[in-house]
Parts: C-alpha cells; structure tokens; sequence
C-alpha cells in the first residue's frame, strides 16, 4: 500500500500534465493518456495496476454517466429518442449479434456464444473519448446530442447482453424466454428504480436543511446509491443511473441554490475528469499484462493482433452501416423533425461522422476483464485470454486510428445538421436576451418603482437594462470592446492582488472581489 499510494499520486500529476499537453498540440487528451499508460508499464519495476471490474462498475462508471445525464440536453434528449434508442439498443443488439457470427465463422474455436460475447463487450462505443474530440472541433447540435443520448444508454443495453452470454457460455444453452423477462426487468425495472430514488433524493434536497458543502456532496453520492440499489434488486445499475441522473438534472434549479450549482459544477468536473484519466491510463498501462497473458495460453501474438484488427474494422463498418438506416428511417417516418431544407444528396456523409465516432472505452474494458478465470465447474473459461486481447486491441485502435483522424474528418465533412434552423443561432439569443430584459424592466417598475427611484442600485441596475434593450450589437459586446473590458477587468483583479500585500487589507473580501471578478469574466466570453 505504501508503494502503491505515491505511484497512484504520480499518475495523477502525470495525467493531468498529460491533459495539458493534449489541450496544446489539440489531441483528445484519452488517447495521449492511454499512450502515457503503456510506456510508464514499461518503466522496470513499475507496481502493478490490476483492474478490479468491480472497482470499474461501481466506482467509476455511475459517477461518470450520472455526470453525463446532468450535461445533456433533454430536449434534445426527447426530440431524438427514436434515433438515440435504435443506436442504445438496436445498434448494440445489431453489432453484438453480426460480431457473433463473425467470430464464430474467422475465429478458431469461437461458438456463437462466445461470439455473442465478445459481441456485448465490444458494441458500446466510448462517450468520453467522442467528447474529449468535438471539444476541437464544430459539429451541429443535433448530431452530438444523439451521440451524448447514445451514451447514457448503449452501457446498459452491452452489459445486459454481456450478462445474458456469460449465461449461455457457462451453461452451453440459451432460453429466449427466461431471457427476455430478465432484459425487461433490467431495462424497465432499472429505469423505474432510477425514477422512485430520483424522486426521494429531490424531496430529501427540498425537505433537508442542507448546505452547499452538503447539497454537493449529497450529489456525488447519489450515483453510487443508485447503482448498488438496483443492483442488489437484479436489475440494471447503469439504467437505474441514467434515469435517477435525469430526473434530478431536470429538478436542479428547484432543490439546488446558485452557489451549489456553481461550486458544484467544478467539483464534478474535477472528479469526473481524474476518473476518466485513471481509467485510460490503466488501459494502456495493462495492455504489456493482456499480451503476457495470450502468450502464456499459447496463442502466438501475431494471430491475437490480426482477430483484433480484423474484429475492429468489422464493428466500425456495422456502425456506419446502422448509422444509414437510422438516417434513412428518420427520414422515411419522422420527416417533420428533421430541417425542411436538409438535402441527403447534399448530406450524404453525415452517418460516416456517426460511425466513426465508435470509440470504445471504460464500459469494454471492464467487461472484459471480468470474465473469470474458470467456469463453475472448474474448467479454464473457454478463450479467455483471445477475448481479453481483442478486446483491448478494438480499444486501442479505435482510440487512436478514430480518435485522431475524427477531427480532420468532422472538417472535410461540414455536417449542416437534421434540425430545422429558421433563424440564425445568434439572432436568436439576441432576441431572447432582449425579451429578458423587457419583463426584467416591466417586472422592476410593477413591483419596485418607488425603490428604484431611491436607490441608487436599483436605479443603476434599471436604467442598465434599458439601455441594453435600445442598443445594437455593436453597442454592447463586440470583439473589440469585450477585449477591452476583459483588460479592465484583470486590471482590477491585478490592483486587488496588489491591496493584498498590505497588511491591514483584509484578505478574504480581497478573495470574494476576485471571484466576482472571474465570474464576470465567464459571463463576458459567454458573450
């Protein structure tokens, strides 16, 4: 533990450092980390890192998709069900089924059931990673909130897959029946168990006398809570999160203050961000232990290298192939949802950026390292240590060979989106803004009138607002001028930092100035 402890400290210096540099030479930061594993592995007497799947599905994975359930636009989320459920569900069932087959027919000595298996491990594409990429790049709303809703769903619809082959494999025999009252107590049970604990962890925020360290720290524990109830009931954990994750997205503002939200969004950020870094990390960093592994099962390495390759081109071509027929059956049934003036002759390379945004992650990863070693009765777990290596060769190569080439695509490709746009983006949050300030003013001279007339704020405040109704946009923030009030602004930050060296100046309300000046500031780039 001792030894442990200090490396663990370092591979969080060196993931954030890591993330530092990706953010410079623009490279989703996953894929450097991930590299930054392997070659650490290599380090002599490097400690070694074994993946516990029970760590990865219960520490890391609820807080993740519970973050990535508060993000998402729902919407969005609503608009695009259709499309967002045939990718979480169909999609997976799709890849699943086709990588069954096709390990059964290339792979030597893998039955369908392995196949299958190998199927539900490989099928989820990875959130972080896509997200980590669109962050250097522009990409229509519309497309990435069916890549985000994708995401909170296609773990739960791998994992059930994942459970149900694990059950054939062990007990050479699948009964459809048994297995889909199973797949719709996970899948409807699950979503019901996030819905009732949602609703008590909302009355709880409402009736409780919490804080803002509380209130945030109650939030970070509700993904776990919500995942291990649903799990002791047999049902889907994931499901169970993204659902209760949801819910409480959508109640934020009615049971969370302003400080909770604000603070709360950095603490998550922070969290989620170091789990991420770890999970990657270890990717690489147990890539050297996976080949230790084929070797010693006697599997020469070039035939792991050349299934793997061959498994991954198969999943990536199945994913453009599906990302086409949800395009088509979009088009063909739901017509009035996507933009009048959307052309597919024009459009036709859309589901190539779908499909090749199939990055797989976390969820693949601990899946495959929770196939047992033996079977139950006793007997070594049928190819095992081949499904491992494809498993984290899919991995690799769609981290890197995706990863990096999405960005360059997203550009060649300009994607003009499936919703309809009838005025331009920024007129529309101009005319918003202004109908803001109307009821602002309509709102302060019904209530407030007298007040205004004798305060000297509220009179400042009042006449602020009108005079940002009554001018253009030139008038207010420009580029020019909001470079300019950004300088004033760390100038005062520059002169309170200055107050703080006297003694006398006290320095929490030196420390509360500058937060407001920083919160000023995000709101200008906002702008």
């Amino acid at each position: 533990m001792h030894a442990t402890l200090p490396f663990l400290f370092a591979v969080v210096i060196l993931i954030v450092l890591v993330q530092m540099v990706a953010k410079k030479i623009h490279v989703a930061y996953p894929i450097l980390v991930v590299l930054a594993g392997l070659l650490v592995s290599l380090i002599p007497g490097a400690p070694k890192l074994t993946l516990d799947p029970d760590w990865v599905f219960f520490i890391f994975l609820p807080p993740l998709l519970f973050e990535a359930a508060w993000s998402i636009s729902f919407k969005g989320l609503v608009r695009w069900y259709r499309i967002i459920g045939s990718f979480s569900f169909l999609v997976v069932f799709f890849t699943s089924l086709s990588v069954a087959f096709f390990a059964n027919y290339f792979i030597p000595g893998f039955s369908l059931a392995l196949g299958f298996l190998l199927g539900g491990i490989v099928s989820p594409p990875d959130a972080v990673s896509a997200g980590a990429i669109m962050k250097f790049v522009k990409i229509p709303k519309s497309t990435a909130t069916i890549l985000e809703g994708e995401s909170l769903f296609n773990d739960a619809s791998s994992l059930i897959i994942f459970r149900f082959a694990m059950i054939a494999v062990a007990t050479g025999q699948f009964i459809w029946s048994d297995a889909l009252l199973s797949f719709g107590w996970m899948v409807f049970g699950g979503a019901g168990i996030g819905l009732a604990l949602g609703w008590l962890f909302v009355l709880a925020l409402k009736r409780l006398p919490t804080d803002v360290p509380s209130g945030i720290v109650f939030t970070l524990l509700e993904p776990f809570v919500l995942y291990w109830v649903a799990e002791q009931l047999h049902s889907s954990g994931v499901m169970a999160v993204v659902t209760g994750g949801l819910f409480l997205a959508n109640r934020r503002f009615s049971v969370m203050g302003s400080e909770a939200r604000i603070k709360g969004v950095s603490v998550w950020e922070s969290f989620v961000f170091i789990l991420n870094g770890l999970v990657f990390f270890v990717i690489g960093f147990d890539l050297t232990e996976v080949v230790d592994g084929l070797q010693k099962a006697g599997i020469p390495l070039q035939d792991g290298i050349y299934y793997g390759v061959m498994v991954t081109a198969f999943i990536i071509f199945i994913r453009i192939v599906a990302s086409y027929i949800a395009l088509f059956s979009t088009l063909i049934f739901r017509r009035s949802i996507v933009s009048p003036d959307f052309s597919f002759r024009k459009n036709w390379k859309t589901p190539i950026v779908l499909g090749w945004t199939g990055m797989r992650g976390v969820v693949s990863l601990a899946a495959a390292c929770s196939i047992p070693l033996y079977l139950k009765d006793g007997t070594p777990f049928p190819q095992r240590e081949m499904i491992l290596f494809i498993s984290f060769v899919v991995i690799i190569l769609t981290l890197f060979i995706q990863g990096l080439t999405l960005p360059i695509l997203l550009k060649k490709i300009r994607l003009t989106g499936l919703t309809p746009s009838h005025t331009n983006k920024h007129e529309a949050e101009r005319e918003l803004r202004s109908e803001l300030w109307r009821f602002s003013i309509v709102e302060m001279n019904a209530k407030y009138e007298a007040h205004a007339q004798k305060n000297l704020f509220l009179a400042t405040t009042l006449a602020k607002w009108q005079q940002k109704l009554e001018a253009t946009e030139d008038d207010l923030f420009n580029a020019e001028i909001r470079t300019i009030y950004i300088d004033l602004l760390e100038a005062q930050r520059q002169f309170l930092i200055e107050k703080n060296k006297d003694p006398k100046v006290d320095e929490e309300f030196i420390h509360k100035e500058i937060a407001l000046i920083d919160f000023e500031e995000e709101r200008v780039k906002m702008h």
